[in-house]
């Protein structure tokens, strides 16, 4: 029976190790119990903050447009159950672009059944009334109040703000009556009229109109391109789930072939990188030499300055040498590295297989992405619900608003129900109380905009500690798999439950530290493009370098704390230590091996990355076919499509989100069980008493040292 070994500690380390150490510590205790506390009264907090908004707010106030009383259009159980259309009195008053943002004018703004569909003037209802009925009755319904005749002057009307001075040929668009513009033989037209009566006395032409409403007029257009968009994915959704279920067989068909062929992948992919590379360079020198002597070829990017459209670059010589040089650039760069680190690279490829060959052995990793989609989701929803109803908590706030903007209580809170008495209707002609906006003046209402920054806190921090969480469970179930000697037949039961399970009862406190230290980050990151959109005009050129600096600053931090975190999660499901001392044996174990780290870190990087591209480009390739109709002969599919590009968008992105769930798994296993290996060199030597754990074909290439058989002797 071999002799007990006193614990060793291996120099620059000031660990000790247990000798015996054989798999992922089994005998944990909870760890950073104070952030665990602190994260779970946040969460109560959030739970609280959604409950309260829940209670405060009205999510039909983005649904349903609002009249100038704050009344909803068309709610049930309203007299505005019938009349759920917008309509505005004086759509020329909607110059300003800043209150087209949602939607409000400085205009009277009522609840009709329908919007006007054709010239009339309120004027020109007075005179035939005595003789037609019919076209006062039909104005009467854009007034606030139906009245029996036309019998007040238009002063007096525009005075008492009963009804528009005019109406024009409208549609109802977003629950709202937006003209009827047309056009004809180039001429710009309203209900195929260029000139009308604005109801003041003023000829007014489709121009006007066009520029008061200029907003609304970008939303009309974006009314068709909606439409459009909505037929498209009517007509294709089942082929982007056929496409989608394709890309995840197809990476789950690539993961299966690394372990056989993930030399020669890399190889070919590299090759292929080359061969493209020089294609570029090749086309570049044709486009370069076919442009000699062509007019306005000879001109630079800085002669002809910005322009929108982008084929005018591209006629230009200069663009072109660019391009190739950038291309020879990066063709001597591809090339020395292969060459200089094809040792290196090596040991990445070793570890690609067995990678490989620990998801085949550990299969249930391949489902916890999707796990963690379903728990990433959860938090996306419950963030935008709660963003929703905090944005509409409150009650009808009204303001004082002026035509000509010249009156002095202008933007005063008002009541409208008694405004017409008051003093300031006489001191501003003209002036009207118009719903504003929701609010109040409770302590609940003034705290909105933190809870606001709450919320997105909160939602960053939830987000991270999943991710936390996914990479934590995936490297318990790694390295139970590397520290079993006799593999399969020492690999625990279920070890991907397993690790969730410690994951989840000793360790939340340590990822929701790692998680709020990358949230902190992603918060501050958030604050300066804020600051960045707001303090843009008044920025000058120092205060802008800074700003750049610090934004490339914050970057670099959340690069470099994503990666560390991402190993000290490796070493917590390993050993079960606290976050602190996790992050802190990671890096001295990196920094030992810095690098085998830098050259296994990029170059797995590269191959899950052509990984990626040939999933997502095989299945764009495909899709690009198929929409365009390309594929008669083979397979027929979707025909008339308005915007083939989106359906082929859809899918190019969603292939490579679904590659990306599967690779992430894969690079995850490539981590962990680099550090296990690692870890493996410095607790073993190979001898029969302290056997390595690593696979023999993989050793004979990380390690010089002879490998002993991995069997412990009896």
């Amino acid at each position: 029976m071999a002799k007990k070994r006193k614990p060793t500690s291996i120099k620059g380390d000031p660990r000790t190790f247990d000798p015996d150490f054989k798999g992922p510590v089994v005998n944990r205790s909870c760890t950073d119990v104070l952030c665990f506390i602190i994260f779970i009264l946040f969460i109560i907090g959030y739970i609280i903050l959604g409950l309260v908004a829940w209670v405060h707010g009205d999510p039909r106030r983005v649904a349903y447009p609002t009249d100038s009383q704050g009344h909803f259009c068309g709610q049930k159980g309203t007299p505005n159950e019938n009349k759920s259309i917008l309509f505005y009195f004086n759509l020329f008053s909607c110059t300003s672009p800043s209150v087209m943002v949602n939607l409000q004018c400085p205009t009277t703004q009522i609840c009709v059944s329908k919007c006007p569909e054709k010239f009339l003037t309120y004027v020109e209802t007075q005179f035939p009334y005595k003789k037609d009925k019919n076209s006062w009755t039909y104005y009467s319904q854009f007034c606030k109040s139906p009245f029996p005749k036309p019998e007040k002057s238009l002063s007096q009307i525009l005075m008492d703000d009963d009804c528009p001075a005019a109406i024009f040929p409208s549609k109802p668009f977003l629950q709202r009556c937006f003209p009827d513009f047309s056009t004809d033989n180039g001429t710009l037209t309203v209900g195929n009229k260029t000139l009308f009566e604005d109801g003041k006395g003023k000829t007014r032409n489709a121009v006007e109109l066009r520029a008061a409403a200029n907003s609304i007029n970008k939303a009309l257009d974006a009314k068709s391109i909606g439409m459009k968009l909505f037929e498209d994915y009517a007509t294709t959704w089942y082929w982007i789930l056929i496409g989608l279920t394709i890309a995840m067989l197809l990476s789950w068909i690539f993961l299966i072939l690394l372990r056989f062929t993930a030399g020669f992948l890399f190889w070919i992919f590299a090759l292929g990188v080359i061969g493209v590379i020089g294609y570029g360079i090749w086309h570049c020198y044709k486009e370069y030499n076919n442009l000699r002597g062509r007019q306005n070829s000879h001109l630079t990017i800085y002669d002809i300055g910005i322009q929108t459209d982008i084929r005018m670059y591209f006629q230009l010589r200069q663009t072109w040498l660019v391009f190739m040089i950038i291309l020879c650039i990066l063709e001597v760069l591809v090339i020395l590295t292969l060459i200089f680190l094809r040792n290196r690279i090596r040991i990445s490829i070793a570890l690609l297989k067995e990678g490989s060959r620990a998801i085949r052995y550990v299969p249930t990793t391949l489902i916890y992405p999707v796990l963690t989609f379903i728990f990433l989701s959860i938090c996306i929803f419950y963030w935008a619900v709660t963003a929703v109803y905090l944005a509409t908590s409150g009650v009808p706030i009204y303001k004082i608003i002026a035509p000509a903007g010249q009156c002095k209580h202008e933007n005063k809170t008002c009541d409208p129900e008694i405004f017409n008495t008051t003093e300031i209707s006489k001191a501003c002609p003209g002036a009207q109380c118009i719903f504003a906006f929701y609010g109040g003046k409770s302590t609940y209402h003034q705290y909105i905009p933190t809870f606001h920054i709450f919320n997105l806190f909160v939602f960053l921090w939830l987000i991270n500690f999943v991710i936390a969480l996914g990479q934590c469970t995936l490297a318990g179930a790694f390295a139970s798999y590397y520290w079993a000697l006799n593999k399969p037949e020492d690999i625990p039961p279920y070890p991907l439950f397993t690790a969730f399970g410690r994951a989840i009862r000793y360790h939340t406190g340590s990822l929701a530290f790692g998680s709020l230290i990358l949230a902190v980050i992603q918060m501050l990151r958030i604050v300066l493009e804020y600051l960045d959109k707001r303090l843009k005009e008044p920025q000058n050129n120092i205060s802008k370098f800074f700003q750049c600096c610090l934004k490339c600053c914050f970057w670099c931090l959340e690069k470099a704390v994503k990666f560390l975190n991402r190993n000290a999660y490796v070493m917590i499901a390993i050993y079960g230590k606290n976050f602190c001392r996790s992050a802190r044996d990671a890096f001295n174990l990196l920094i030992r091996n810095v690098l085998k780290v830098a050259v296994m870190d990029k170059v797995t990087d590269f191959v899950l990355i052509l990984g990626k591209i040939l999933v997502t480009g095989s299945i764009g390739v495909l899709a690009f076919l198929l929409f365009t109709e390309r594929l008669p002969m083979l397979l027929k599919g979707p025909t008339s499509l308005n915007y083939y590009w989106v359906p082929f968008l859809t899918v190019v992105i969603g292939s490579y989100l679904v590659a990306h769930g599967f690779f992430s798994v894969y690079a995850m296993c490539i981590d962990t069980l680099f550090i296990c290996f690692c870890e493996d060199l410095e607790r073993n030597d190979g001898s029969t008493e302290k056997p390595y754990f690593i696979a023999p074909t993989l050793h004979g290439i990380l390690n010089k040292k002879q490998l002993v058989p991995q069997k412990q002797e009896e």
